[in-house]
């Protein structure tokens, strides 16, 4: 149950002392602040609202995540470190300093992201996997030849890769590359897609030829963007090779509807107060 409090009729000398503290949203009597909220934009890239419905959120699983007794070890949160690390091909020095440099997130917010990102796990599965019933072979075959396109992809990227130490430097080399720059350096190179990371290939995927990528920490303390010469070929793989992928998909959907669902009962019947808007 939202309530919108406008007045000061409501908590006293409680209420006084949050608006003093920049108190924005009160969930269950967990305070989300002004400062929470445009931290939340800042880093997320998301409008006001989605900030706002983010952290509630977030404020809901904690409680759950209480109530339900969930922990996550320093070793769980380090491992999934090293395997994001390992999937990118960096070492996990490079990640923190990808995470800062990219985002500003230092490798404390990053743990503690990871942290808040495994207690979620568990309290989806805990949630949702109790619930959600496992895809028959007839509802997989639906559901790749409906979503056949996803499952093509092409065989290789021919880029110019450009790098550099400056990302002022790479970024003006990009607007002008028949520019003088010292400090950039070039080379072209062919990625099969077999043989990169996930997050590469989207990256490449997502690039129109004839264009640049965004600019990307390179995991080495230099930044990287890569200039789409062509793009090779067009593979598709078959329904049996692609079955645990697609019962996963499909799987991963009813979960987080089952979670949508719940978290929505959730919000419904929780004392969630907004105290006042933020500019």
């Amino acid at each position: 149950m939202i309530k919108v409090l406008t007045g000061l009729m409501i908590g006293g000398a409680l209420l006084s002392a949050q608006m003093v503290a920049g108190v924005a949203v009160v969930v269950k009597d967990q305070a989300i602040t002004i400062h929470d909220i445009k931290h939340e934009m800042q880093v997320s890239n998301v409008s006001k609202e989605l900030a706002i419905n983010t952290l509630i959120r977030k404020k809901l699983e904690e409680s759950e995540i209480k109530d339900k007794k969930i922990t996550v070890s320093s070793t769980e949160v380090y491992d999934d470190i090293k395997e994001t690390a390992k999937r990118n091909n960096m070492t996990v020095g490079g990640l923190y300093d990808a995470a800062l440099s990219s985002n500003g997130i230092t490798s404390s917010e990053l743990k503690q992201k990871v942290k808040e990102k495994l207690l979620a796990q568990k309290l989806y599965n805990a949630i949702a996997f109790s619930k959600a019933t496992r895809p028959t072979e007839t509802q997989l075959r639906e559901y790749y030849e409906l979503h056949k396109n996803e499952f093509s992809h092409p065989e290789s990227f021919k880029t110019i890769v450009y790098q550099s130490e400056s990302q002022m430097s790479l970024a003006g080399k990009m607007q002008n590359p028949m520019l003088n720059t010292p400090d950039v350096l070039t080379m072209e190179k062919e990625f099969i897609y077999n043989q990169i990371s996930p997050n590469l290939a989207a990256l490449l995927e997502k690039t129109p030829v004839n264009s640049f990528s965004q600019i990307v920490p390179d995991g080495q303390g230099k930044f990287i963007s890569f200039y789409i010469q062509a793009i090779e070929g067009l593979k598709s793989l078959d329904f049996e090779t692609l079955k645990p992928q697609i019962e996963n998909m499909v799987m991963g959907k009813a979960r987080e509807q089952v979670l949508s669902d719940y978290f929505a009962r959730l919000k419904e019947n929780t004392e969630i107060h907004i105290l006042r808007d933020i500019q």
